[in-house]
């Protein structure tokens, strides 16, 4: 079972959230500037560092710069950092636009929102993906604590429970399909099957759905809390750290369809572990498990990052997001203890932003690292 490390350090119960890059020498202005500067280069800079665009006087989205369209990934990521980042206008644009094009009225999929859309809103695809909405959900009700709720569709806490009531309760009139398997309280990796991304697990979130969906469902979320952080334990390698993009629920990798190894998804466990641990001190494993991944990673350059089993075993193709995969790795550093945590730490603050075709999800990873690293991925409380 869980073994929870004493709560007292946790974010949530202190208030108090580290900075890894005042322990490596930089101080608050640097560190600061550091953050706007890029914060600016992702949401205002150049066309070849730019994710974000905005639409008109009142929408906006974030590209996926590699594949040429806009996905429930990205608006929601782009609808955190906004939040955290204090900026209201660039989260509603980014809301508005998603609740304009991307939500579902009508068929099996009704109440979720379509994972893929074009840069003019037609959709790509009429099914969802749960990683968008547990993001969404959170996004919403931080912006709800931080600003206040407004009219819809700014009735930002209203829309956060409506968007968690229906990833539980979905399919219970025959239509459709919930996102979360009711029995084990794991996260699916699409409504319809039954197996799991281990990437889209989020016990943090999950707390904090607990404390604010609505009041039936708030059990579920503090079980699912637990569910995962279990689930995680089983489905990483206990010796290289290492996860699958996709997994059956017993944690074994699923190669079904080539995503059983260790790739582009699977980099955010590492972010997840990080900030579980530090938000929550959620399990005293997460210390093992970033340690794992460090130690598996210390003698490897991110030129050469690449496709790996999970047993750590490579493959000639290269990885697809190197910057991505060294901003995680930095992140897992919130609840490493060893020798060569403040290393990572390091190696990310001398990295720049990503440029290019592929940046969009290195540069998602990276400003999420930025901000967890500077103490500033906080909880925002009612």
């Amino acid at each position: 079972m869980t073994k929870l490390v004493e709560k007292q350090g946790g974010s949530f119960y202190t208030g108090e959230y580290r900075n890894l890059f005042k322990e490596i020498g930089k101080t608050e202005e640097e560190i600061n500037q550091r953050i706007k500067d890029n914060w600016e280069q992702l949401f205002n800079g150049a066309e070849d560092t730019r994710i974000y665009y905005p639409v008109g006087d009142n929408l906006g989205y974030m590209l996926d710069t590699g594949n040429l369209d806009v996905r429930t990934e990205g608006m929601s990521y782009g609808m955190m950092m906004a939040v955290q980042m204090d900026n209201k206008d660039v989260f509603d644009r980014l809301w508005k636009w998603t609740f304009d094009y991307m939500y579902m009225t009508t068929g099996e999929n009704a109440g979720y929102f379509a994972w893929s859309c074009q840069p003019d809103g037609t959709k790509n695809a009429y099914g969802p993906a749960p990683d968008g909405e547990e993001f969404f959900a959170m996004a919403l009700f931080f912006a709800s604590h931080r600003w206040g709720d407004g009219p819809e569709p700014f009735n930002y806490s209203v829309q956060a429970k409506e968007i968690l009531r229906t990833c539980l309760h979905k399919g219970e009139d025959g239509v459709g399909f919930p996102m979360w398997n009711k029995e084990n309280k794991l996260i699916k990796f699409i409504p319809n099957c039954e197996f799991s991304d281990p990437s889209y697990h989020l016990p943090h979130f999950y707390e904090l759905f607990a404390l604010w969906a609505y009041e039936e469902d708030r059990a579920f979320w503090k079980e699912a809390s637990m569910a995962s952080r279990e689930y995680l334990k089983i489905s990483c390698h206990p010796e290289t750290g290492l996860a699958p993009e996709y997994a059956y629920y017993d944690g074994t990798p699923n190669n079904e369809r080539g995503y059983g190894h260790f790739f582009s998804d699977a980099y955010r466990v590492a972010v997840n572990i990080g900030l579980d641990f530090e938000w929550f001190r959620g399990d005293a494993w997460e210390t093992e498990e970033a340690n794992n991944i460090q130690a598996f990673f210390a003698d490897k350059d991110p030129a050469d990052y690449r496709r790996y089993t999970i047993a750590g075993e490579s493959f000639e193709e290269k990885s697809l997001h190197p910057v991505g995969l060294l901003a995680t790795n930095a992140m897992a550093s919130l609840a490493a203890d060893g020798p060569d945590r403040l290393k990572w730490v390091e190696s990310f603050w001398n990295t720049p932003v990503r440029t290019g075709e592929r940046r969009y999800y290195d540069n998602c990873l990276y400003f999420f690292s930025l901000l967890a690293l500077s103490g500033n991925y906080k909880i925002w409380m009612p």
